[in-house]
């Protein structure tokens, strides 16, 4: 899937919160680059960790919740 509808499909389930989707990404992706693993069919070692982020919230392996 092209980044733009990955990116359009991660906003539609954060209520489109640009903000709430860059730093859940930039967390997401910061924890696989520390070595958790991807919840999804994605490769850590070839596959930008931002991208594997941005996956995960598209297909809803994540549960983000703007609540502090």
């Amino acid at each position: 899937m092209k980044i733009e509808k990955l990116t359009a499909k991660a906003l539609e389930r954060l209520n489109f919160d640009r903000y709430l989707l860059a730093v859940s990404v930039g967390k997401r992706a910061e924890e696989i680059a520390k070595g958790a693993s991807p919840l999804v069919n994605m490769d850590p070692t070839v596959d930008k960790f931002t991208d594997i982020a941005l996956v995960e919230i598209a297909e809803g392996k994540l549960i983000i919740s703007d609540e502090g």
